[in-house]
C-alpha cells in the first residue's frame, strides 16, 4: 500500500467537513465528490435564477424537454 500526503488550507479542511488527518482513498474521493456534487448543484440554481428557470412548474420542463427533443428529431 502507498501513502499520499496532500496539503490544504484550514478553509478546506473546514469546506470538506474532514473529521481525521488521516483518510483512506475512498473516503477521502467520497468527500470530494460530495463537496463539487454541491458547487455544481449550487451554480445550476443560480443559472436557473438567472434565466428565469427557478419558477418553472415540472409540467412546463417537461414541455420543454419534449419540445427540444421533437425538435432535434426533425432536424436531424
Amino acid at each position: 500500500m502507498k501513502t499520499l500526503n496532500i496539503t490544504i488550507s484550514d478553509i478546506e479542511y473546514g469546506m470538506f467537513g474532514i473529521k481525521s488527518e488521516q483518510l483512506n482513498f475512498t473516503d477521502f474521493i467520497e468527500l470530494v465528490s460530495r463537496q463539487l456534487m454541491r458547487q455544481n448543484l449550487n451554480r445550476s440554481v443560480a443559472l436557473a435564477e438567472k434565466y428565469g428557470l427557478s419558477s418553472m412548474t415540472m409540467q412546463e420542463i417537461t414541455n420543454e424537454v419534449k419540445a427540444v427533443r421533437k425538435h432535434a428529431k426533425t432536424h436531424s
